[in-house]
């Protein structure tokens, strides 16, 4: 941040217009990101029956977005440091686009899996550049209105995204079926890369900054092997592939966490990993995170599968989920400093009811029209309490010169914990489809709901209140 501070203070103060658009193409980056991280819980019973690969393609469709991104999340923002970010910014932009252009063309699942994981990647090195270029060219006092926008823009993409991808699957355009909702990344990316091009001003980097390359490979081979594993033996059955890649995981994993103890420069603070009010916040954001981000899928898969919906009936089907979200969102922003950890508590409690009223509907068959509608709104809700302050209040108790790496931790963790949940709750629906899709669903609540609870006593470890200072 002092390196950021200097540049700016070095360089003269850009016209208001000219600040507002740079915004516009940051946050146009971020719903691109955005989009594509959840399109695929819509489209892809579609895509599977286009190009075959099963239950397995549906969970490394998202699963390998996550994974990409989570894993190469910190040091997307190190190289930005190191290289300037205007450059891995129009990097990771053209790549994400070439990328997208990959996805649409896929002729087989793997290379789909492989053109996804690309994407991750280079969204990876996007991301981090947005909040270092508005804090470079927003002046102090009033950075915090472009800030403020990020919430209800992220929200309405949430929204507007899946329903995006639902109509324009089902509109079959040009008889090219699920492809558009990766191809129209072309024309919404290019857009951005020209405005970038003209807007963004350059920046030189600090070319000291210390990149932990053999701790991010160590992270990204062991959650590579832990994926891996368990959708190959949920797919093609529990033989010595899939146990030699948990296997292989686990281990790697134990490399990372070595690596972290002892690396000069690691990608979490040794200090973090020794705060009970930080590790407990990891924590209950990894299973937290997880279980939610596969209840989402199976009840895609649900809407679809169960009760017949095409993509765009699916899509607003989610919407009072995804309303919810935003819904307590924007109303936590200004109680956290209140309730603090006692918002989080209410959250997960809020999701629990969501699952059970659910699962009463899934059992009773009461699933015609928008019957499903109240209980996804109170589990949008209970996300939008919990998951909008959960991090805000891990972070309650660090040190400044450790605010940097636990954000930046904390929001790997989180795309690692959707990968992982995708590909563990979508395991558990697809063996369970064998009673009939609403026992599968029921199942998966089952598990979901028990993944939630085991959280409910992190809360107590949680510090108690937020920092005062939040920059969102």
């Amino acid at each position: 941040m002092t390196q950021i501070l200097h540049n700016k203070e070095e360089r003269p103060a850009l016209p208001a217009r000219t600040r507002w658009a740079i915004l516009a193409v940051v946050l146009a980056a971020d719903v691109l990101d955005l989009l594509d991280a959840t399109i695929t819980n819509i489209a892809a019973p579609t895509i599977t029956a286009d190009l075959g690969g099963g239950p397995a393609l549906v969970q490394w469709l998202g699963a390998g977005y996550a994974l990409a991104l989570g894993v190469l999340l910190v040091p997307g923002g190190r190289l930005g440091d190191k290289y300037g970010r205007r450059r891995l910014f129009l990097t990771g932009l053209a790549g994400f686009v070439v990328a997208s252009l990959a996805c649409g063309l896929a002729r087989s699942p793997e290379q789909l899996v492989v053109a996804r994981l690309a994407q991750g990647a280079f969204g990876a090195l996007v991301i981090p550049q947005g909040f270092g270029i508005l804090a470079t060219t927003w002046p102090r006092d009033q950075i915090g209105k472009a800030f403020s926008l990020f919430g209800p823009v992220m929200g309405l993409s949430a929204i507007g995204g899946p329903i995006l991808a639902g109509f324009l699957v089902d509109a079959d355009l040009g008889g090219l079926g699920w492809r558009p909702m990766f191809l129209i990344n072309l024309l919404l990316g290019g857009a951005a890369i020209l405005a970038a091009l003209r807007l963004l001003p350059r920046d030189t980097g600090t070319p000291g900054t210390v990149i932990d390359g053999p701790g991010s490979a160590l992270l990204g081979g062991a959650m590579l092997g832990l994926l891996g594993g368990l959708i190959d033996g949920s797919a093609q059955g529990w033989t010595a592939r899939p146990l030699t890649l948990l296997l292989l995981g686990l281990a790697l994993f134990a490399g990372f966490w070595h690596r972290q103890r002892t690396a000069t420069d690691p990608l979490i603070r040794p200090t973090l990993l020794r705060n009970r009010g930080f590790t407990s916040g990891l924590l209950l954001g990894i299973v937290s995170f997880a279980a939610v981000a596969g209840l989402l899928y199976a009840v895609s898969l649900y809407l679809q599968r169960g009760l017949g919906r095409g993509p765009a009936g699916t899509a607003l089907g989610l919407i009072p989920l995804s309303a919810g979200i935003v819904v307590a969102s924007i109303a936590c922003y200004r109680l956290i400093h209140t309730y603090g950890r006692r918002l989080v508590l209410a959250g997960l409690l809020i999701i629990l009811a969501g699952c059970a009223g659910l699962f009463a509907m899934s059992s009773a068959d009461l699933t015609s029209g928008w019957a499903l509608a109240p209980s996804l709104l109170v589990i949008g809700l209970g996300m939008g309490t919990c998951f909008g302050t959960v991090y805000d209040v891990t972070i309650g108790d660090i040190t400044p010169e450790e605010a940097g790496s636990a954000s930046g931790s904390l929001n790997a963790v989180q795309q690692l914990a959707n990968a992982m949940g995708a590909a563990a709750v979508t395991t558990v629906y697809f063996k369970a489809t064998a009673g009939g899709e609403s026992h599968a669903m029921n199942v998966s609540l089952t598990v979901v709901a028990a993944a939630v609870a085991l959280c409910l006593p992190l809360v107590r470890l949680l510090p108690r209140k937020a920092p005062e200072e939040q920059h969102h």
